[in-house]
C-alpha cells in the first residue's frame, strides 16, 4: 500500500513537473519599460533644444540645477513621470527634463581625441577623417564592435568604445 502512494506521489510530481516544462516559455528577460511612453528604459536620446534646463524634479516647481546648452547633446532616459523625463548625461549627471526638448535623433559625444573615422569597419581601413573628443556626432548603424558616424559633413566607422551615447550591445541597422 505504502509503495502504490509513494509511486503515485512520484507520479503526481512528475506531471507538475512536466506540465511546468511545456507551458513554460524559457528565461525570461525582463526589459524595464516606461510607463509614460511604453518605451524600453532606458534609452538614448538627443536635446532637442539650444538649451535645456535640468531639474531637481519633475515639474516647472523644482528648482533648475543648471542647464545643458549644446543642442544635439546624448542623454540617457531613466525614468519618466507624466510629461518629465529623467536624464543622465556621459559624466553621470541628472535630473529632470522636459519631454518637448528630447529628440528621439540618436547623437554620441566623441570621447577620444583625433578618433580616425574609417572607411570601414575594420582597424587597417583608410582614414577619411579625424574627430576631435567632445564633437558630438549624429549615430548611424551600428555592428557589435564599431558604430558609423557623421559630423560636420564627414562621416565614418569608429570603435564603440571610443564614443558614449550607444549601449556596447546594442546593434543598428
Amino acid at each position: 500500500m505504502r509503495a502504490r502512494l509513494r509511486g503515485r506521489a512520484f507520479l503526481a510530481i512528475s506531471l507538475l513537473f512536466l506540465i511546468g516544462a511545456l507551458t513554460s516559455t524559457g528565461p525570461v528577460l525582463a526589459e524595464e519599460r516606461g510607463r509614460v511612453t511604453n518605451l524600453p528604459l532606458p534609452r538614448y536620446v538627443s536635446l532637442k533644444a539650444a538649451e535645456g534646463n535640468v531639474r531637481r524634479g519633475p515639474s516647472l516647481s523644482h528648482r533648475i540645477d543648471w542647464v545643458y546648452t549644446r543642442r544635439g547633446v546624448p542623454l540617457q532616459i531613466t525614468a519618466e513621470f507624466g510629461h518629465w523625463r529623467q536624464v543622465r548625461d556621459r559624466d553621470g549627471a541628472g535630473g529632470w527634463v522636459h519631454y518637448s526638448l528630447l529628440s528621439g535623433v540618436r547623437t554620441v559625444i566623441v570621447d577620444q581625441d583625433m578618433l580616425p573615422l574609417l572607411r570601414a569597419p575594420r582597424p587597417e581601413a583608410e582614414v577619411l577623417a579625424k574627430a576631435e573628443a567632445g564633437v558630438i556626432a549624429r549615430l548611424g548603424e551600428c555592428s557589435i564592435d564599431w558604430c558609423r558616424i557623421s559630423a560636420d559633413g564627414a562621416s565614418g566607422w569608429v570603435p564603440k568604445t571610443a564614443i558614449w551615447g550607444v549601449d556596447a550591445d546594442e546593434i543598428r541597422e
